[in-house]
């Protein structure tokens, strides 16, 4: 027979194994620690009954919450997350308005804009299927940004297939989350952006990541479907331009090959290629100032026509040591217009150099992930005024060079070109990061043209009716962002 001891003991199991589904597990640890206090359990039936708990506990799972809401299966191979972001913008221009003339060239308003507002799920399945389905509802409606369904054999060969964004350039793949700057560079610009299409990619050894893919590519024959994410809600559907996008990209991380975790040595290059890529009447193309303000080059609408294949290259290198980084990137876009010799072998070229420095001692290091920067943790959080932790806080400066002169500009209603295709860059960057979710851009864009975007020379506004325009654009740019 059962002594009373024993009893208590077989009751108290069960109803701790029961509350389990519903309590914490640190709750029911306490509950085993109290009763093995009292003497009702020995400490070896305290143990067991714990250890019977944290068994169940695990077979059913778990939801978790680490930079976003997590569920995880109890056998670990499985998870599911819920994810979001959200960046609230501001954006003051000191620029000349122009007349309607020349719209495309004027500067954006002043104005308070959501410019992402991503919800979104992935996860993992059975350790083997990887997925992810993302919405971006900023705009004047919502959209489908990411969709894809990926395989993953192991570290080294995964094999994507969807909407995604193919691995070209360094900040454009780096998430606009952990970008340096509240807007990319012109360089990121260069990249096909978010396509349909596969990828095999992967890290098949320690500080070396690739990728290899096809993809719709630039099949848009509107404005600017050439340039990053023009094509992301496309099929190819022209039977005029029925060539994919091919490209490559390979990252390698020389400090974390030779084990150094203090320090960042990235070089990368990528190659991408577009055969018969657009149709014969495309389009001009068209690019704004870092600062997301003024329309400043607009292509001839005859610069491409009858354009068959694209090329895009480009180079990438990261030089970091504690709370110091220099992060270079240059891109080019070379276009072949077969049947136009007048305008055949075209480029536009972009780079750009961005040094950082964390003033509040966080390493870079601790921040790069497969080939890319990513989540920065402060080294305290802040937690509220009066409390301990003021975040993390961070200094940049950025110059980029952009140059399009062998690209005819398009031209007003009077003749005149209202465009410039030789723009040079400089942004002065601050950084507050609360914590690893919370963080407030503040930017000073200095952008100076080559031209007057409204004149037909250097230094003269000949077409009557045009406002006098300066040949710079001044701006401020703040973003309050938070994501999980």
């Amino acid at each position: 027979m059962f002594s009373n001891k024993k009893l208590a003991v077989a009751v108290s199991g069960a109803v701790l194994l029961m509350a389990g589904q519903i309590a914490l597990a640190d709750s029911t640890t306490d509950i085993v620690d109290a009763l093995v206090s009292k003497g009702v359990l020995t400490e070896e039936e305290g143990k067991l009954i714990s250890k019977g708990h944290e068994t169940k506990k695990k077979a059913e799972g778990n939801v978790s919450f680490k930079n976003g809401f997590k569920i995880n299966s109890g056998d670990g191979k499985s998870n599911f997350s819920v994810n979001g972001r959200i960046q609230a913008d501001y954006r003051y221009f000191d620029t000349p308005e122009v007349t309607s003339t020349a719209t495309t060239a004027g500067p954006a308003a002043d104005t308070f804009d959501i410019r992402r507002a991503y919800l979104g799920a992935k996860g993992t399945f059975r350790d083997f299927i990887n997925f992810e389905a993302t919405v971006d509802a900023a705009g004047s409606s919502a959209y489908v940004k990411y969709f894809w369904l990926e395989t993953a054999f192991n570290d080294a060969i995964k094999i994507r297939f969807g909407q995604f964004k193919p691995m070209f350039g360094l900040e454009q793949n780096t998430s606009s989350r952990f970008i340096d700057m509240t807007e990319r560079d012109w360089a990121a610009s260069m990249a096909t952006g978010v396509s349909k299409g596969i990828m095999i990619h992967g890290s098949p050894f320690t500080g070396v990541n690739y990728a290899v893919y096809a993809n719709n590519g630039a099949t848009s024959s509107a404005t600017g479907g050439y340039l990053a994410d023009a094509s992301q809600k496309q099929a190819d559907t022209n039977t005029n331009s029925d060539g994919k996008q091919y490209g490559a990209n390979l990252r390698v991380n020389i400090a974390e090959i030779v084990g150094n975790k203090e320090a960042i040595m990235h070089v990368g290059g990528s190659y991408a290629a577009d055969t018969d890529a657009q149709p014969a009447t495309l389009g001009s193309l068209s690019f704004r100032t870092n600062a997301r303000g003024t329309n400043f080059f607009v292509s001839s609408t005859t610069a491409f026509r009858n354009t068959t294949d694209i090329t895009r290259k480009g180079l990438e290198g990261i030089g970091a040591y504690g709370p110091f980084k220099l992060q270079a990137e240059w891109a080019n876009m070379n276009f072949n217009n077969t049947g136009e010799p007048t305008t055949n072998d075209q480029d536009i070229s972009a780079w750009y150099v961005n040094a950082s420095y964390m003033i509040t001692g966080e390493t870079y290091a601790s921040a790069y992930k497969g080939g890319l920067m990513d989540r920065m943790a402060p080294k305290a959080d802040f937690l509220g005024l009066g409390k301990p932790g003021w975040g993390a806080l961070e200094l940049g400066l950025r110059y980029s060079k952009f140059d399009a002169n062998d690209i005819a500009l398009a031209s007003n209603t009077g003749g005149s070109s209202i465009h410039s295709n030789d723009v040079h860059s400089y942004t002065a960057g601050i950084k507050w990061i609360t914590d690893p979710n919370t963080r407030f851009l503040l930017d000073y864009v200095y952008t100076d043209f080559n031209r007057y975007i409204t004149g037909s020379t250097l230094d003269t506004i000949t077409s009557s009716g045009v406002n006098p325009a300066s040949k710079n654009e001044k701006a401020i740019n703040f973003r309050a962002q938070f994501d999980f």
